[in-house]
């Protein structure tokens, strides 16, 4: 069990506050129960936000959170690893509690699959229902195996435009790929999205980075369709990629060989925010030579095969953390979410990812946070794109 907590004082005595629990106990209704009550802290708690291992069962903890929490609102999802002080940790409840007199919350579901734009739509309307304050995100988590995630963020734009950050993650199942889960208010989701509109009397921020390079020179996409692209220069696009990467002879032609080794290397797109990593998917197509991603990669983009390492990992970890406390204007941060891509895992391992808990610390320092290895993370904060493969995002509060 974990507790951290920290609070600012604002004009008038009002004071927000951000807390952390988290805890193993093997049965789930008891860590559920141990997290939050940890968590909970202060006065009027508005927010918990659940991160739970697979492992768990989902019904027993959304019960229990909801038993505990009063009037706070309750999101939560599935994960693949959980993050909190002292470190990342797999098979925990993990919880983050938020409140005081300086933050609002409201908070909505809707059914994704099938209707993305429609469910992001309709959970950004939980933007209405809050109190109007300065400052305000829409934290978002996604089932993390539903296609088309872009298309929900795409759906939270057309109702909140550009003036509202979006944040958040896709929810995860350990590599199982059977089935990740959604919480909110004592009921358990899956092929849904939920949402918490957060307004707040003083800054938030939120920061996004990958720390993989372009690998020679971009490639166009000369074909493309139905979430694959089958051409790259007019050429196969599964061979010209892994060409790029001088990867193994058997990534040509074995399945479990090309998913390892395209796990690690993600494809570069275009945007106009810089090159965003974009996974490719698992569904080898060998007969048509070409390769598809969790979005849509349009024919006429500019693509790169992609690399890192940890080092380049670590360092964007570090540009994050450095961005989203530089972005609350000189005010102490509360509290900071913290939310890192499962396939990094699979790039720095489990030691690397210790080393990354070790990083996140050093730059929050008494500051909690906590947060979870996802399947996709949400970071919009210019332009209708957000939806990120292989970076570690945050967002601080004040």
């Amino acid at each position: 069990m974990t507790a951290n907590q920290a609070g600012v004082d604002q004009a008038g005595g009002q004071r927000r506050w951000l807390r952390v629990g988290q805890s193993d106990h093997a049965d789930c209704r008891t860590a559920a129960l141990t997290a939050a009550r940890t968590a909970i802290a202060g006065a009027e708690p508005k927010l918990l936000l659940a991160f739970t291992a697979i492992t768990r069962d989902a019904a027993a903890v959304a019960v229990a959170l909801n038993e505990v929490a009063g009037e706070a609102t309750v999101i939560g999802c599935s994960t693949h690893g959980e993050i909190a002080p002292g470190g990342p940790r797999d098979g925990t409840v993990t919880v983050v509690a938020l409140g005081g007199d300086g933050f609002s919350v409201a908070s909505a579901v809707a059914t994704a699959g099938g209707r993305q734009h429609q469910a992001g739509a309709e959970v950004a309307r939980c933007a209405d229902q809050v109190a109007d304050r300065p400052y305000k995100v829409l934290v978002l988590l996604t089932d993390g195996l539903v296609r088309d995630q872009e298309e929900i963020l795409r759906g939270c734009y057309s109702v909140l435009g550009a003036g509202v950050p979006l944040f958040g993650g896709a929810a995860a199942d350990g590599w199982r790929m059977t089935g990740a889960y959604l919480i909110r208010d004592g009921k358990v989701h899956t092929d849904a999205v939920v949402a918490a509109a957060i307004t707040s009397d003083a800054p938030l921020a939120v920061a996004v980075r990958h720390g993989y390079q372009p690998v020679g020179a971009p490639m166009l996409v000369t074909s493309s369709g139905e979430g694959r692209v089958h051409t790259l220069d007019d050429r196969p696009a599964l061979d010209v990629y892994l060409d790029r990467l001088g990867a193994p002879a058997a990534a040509y032609s074995d399945a479990a060989a090309f998913t390892a080794f395209a796990l690690t290397h993600p494809i570069g797109v275009q945007r106009r925010a810089g090159v965003q990593a974009m996974n490719l998917s698992t569904e080898v197509d060998f007969a048509g030579r070409s390769i598809g991603g969790g979005n849509a990669i349009d024919q006429g983009c500019l693509v790169w095969a992609m690399t890192a390492d940890e080092e380049s990992i670590l360092a964007a970890t570090d540009a994050v953390c450095r961005e989203v406390i530089a972005g609350l204007g000189g005010r102490p941060p509360v509290g900071m979410l913290t939310f890192s891509c499962a396939a990094l895992r699979a790039v720095i391992g489990d030691e690397g990812i210790r080393r990354e808990g070790a990083r996140i610390a050093a730059w929050a320092g008494d500051v909690p946070y906590a947060g979870f290895y996802t399947y996709g993370e949400i970071a919009r904060v210019r332009g209708i794109d957000g939806f990120h493969n292989q970076t570690f995002v945050a967002l601080a509060l004040s």
